[in-house]
């Protein structure tokens, strides 16, 4: 806590009085975003870790069919396979407004919307756990876009609350305290200087008076 370098005036007083009322203001309306930045953080983090176990679970069963369809395919037929695919996606992103933070919006757009779609060969010389590792990548790649835009929207958040903390802070510890440390000091300062004036000009009356009287 600091005093600030100002001359001890009314003037100075009634601007940091000011200063003081903006600052505390400020410092609520702060701490109100920092704690809904913060609830709506720990809901994206706790869909986060639930999205991500789903993810790498399905992954998981993706690469067991994988691996199982490459044991009983040639390497020549399987990548053929995989070769051509008949599904195409579009991946649009919009932007969205959550307490001053812009954070991601993922709209993926499929070309073929069904669920014969996703395979893009014949089933006569391809194995069926070819079927399974597709149709599982297949199921949870929204799964995986909408964990994406998460993990962005995370990331966005945490920087804006760390520094929405700062200032808090900042004006928590160090300009509030210092606002109100200088008002003390310069209304200290004007009571002095007023008793100072009193004093004096009571000396003054005294003096008046007793020369009034000397005369008399």
């Amino acid at each position: 806590m600091a005093r600030l370098n100002v001359n001890p005036t009314r003037m100075e007083l009634s601007k940091l009085k000011k200063k003081l009322e903006s600052a505390r203001r400020g410092h609520k309306l702060l701490k109100d975003k920092r704690d809904e930045l913060m609830r709506q953080f720990m809901n994206m983090i706790k869909e986060n870790r639930q999205l991500r176990v789903e993810v790498e679970a399905a992954i998981s069963e993706a690469n067991r069919y994988m691996a199982v369809a490459g044991s009983v395919m040639q390497r020549e037929a399987l990548e053929t396979a995989l070769m051509l695919p008949k599904q195409e996606i579009e991946l649009d992103v919009e932007e969205k407004n959550v307490m001053s933070v812009i954070i991601p919006v993922f709209n993926p757009k499929y070309r073929i919307d069904n669920e014969n779609g996703i395979y893009s060969y014949g089933t006569a010389f391809t194995s069926i756990d070819l079927d399974g590792a597709v149709a599982a990548l297949s199921s949870v790649f929204p799964k995986m876009m909408r964990l994406a835009e998460i993990e962005k929207s995370c990331q966005l958040m945490a920087d804006e609350i760390e520094k929405t903390r700062r200032r808090v802070n900042a004006l928590e510890h160090i300009m509030i305290p210092d606002y109100e440390e200088t008002i003390k000091y310069i209304t200290m300062k004007l009571s002095e200087n007023e008793r100072s004036t009193t004093t004096s000009l009571m000396k003054v009356k005294d003096m008046v008076l007793k020369q009034n009287h000397n005369f008399n």
